[in-house]
């Protein structure tokens, strides 16, 4: 496998003259996106083996007519820059979590912040779905490979993965996952969702590429 991080690749291949523990360390880079208050921020906190960094300030009134609290009105706090934590899978893979503003006056930020992103995921909430289109539409137009993880929140409805599928016109490669986002071991599995999706992606291209110079 070959992993991608920035403007740096590494080979990931087994082969029997590489041991394990002379493969070299991979790290990369995922962007968890979504609407406001779907829980990236609580995700990365919860998955993080570092402190993670969090720019979250008090929602003022001057956020009145500007941002769409509809659905979450008892949040008090918002993003306003990113957050960032790390979680290493195993001792040879590392993965940088970056999370995205969620209101719409702060996209501008989402290029940089995908610069060099191996992929991503974009959480939702099945009672403001609507609010995941934006980094659905992002993800898409850029090309990155993306999951969409559902939060699952206390009581909310439960619908059934190829349902959210049709709801959001999503390919049918796109990976869906049902998780909490502040349970550790449901974070892992989407994110280990998430990478397996790209790399599976890069193995198919590569397979493709192969047929095509036969």
């Amino acid at each position: 496998m070959r992993a991608y991080s920035g403007k740096y690749s590494v080979d990931y291949a087994h082969s029997d003259s590489t041991s394990a523990a002379d493969r070299p360390l991979v790290t990369t880079k995922i962007l968890i996106a979504g609407g406001f208050g779907v829980g990236k921020t609580t995700l990365i906190g919860a998955i993080s083996e570092i402190r993670p960094l969090q720019t979250e300030e008090t929602l003022t009134d001057r956020s009145l007519g500007v941002d769409n609290t509809a659905g979450v009105e008892q949040k008090t706090t918002t993003t306003v820059a990113l957050d960032f934590g790390r979680i290493t899978l195993h001792d040879k893979l590392v993965l940088y979590l970056f999370g995205t503003p969620g209101q719409e006056r702060f996209w501008f930020m989402w290029d940089e912040l995908a610069f060099g992103a191996l992929g991503a995921v974009v959480m939702a909430d099945t009672r403001r779905l609507v609010n995941c289109f934006p980094s659905v539409d992002y993800f898409e137009h850029r090309g990155t490979p993306f999951v969409l993880a559902v939060n699952c929140f206390d009581g909310a409805e439960r619908h059934k993965s190829e349902d959210i599928r049709i709801a959001l016109d999503l390919d049918p490669d796109v990976p869906i996952v049902l998780f909490d986002a502040r349970d550790r071991e449901s974070v892992k599995q989407v994110l280990i969702t998430v990478v397996e999706h790209v790399l599976g992606g890069a193995s198919a291209k590569r397979g493709s590429r192969a047929e095509m110079s036969l």
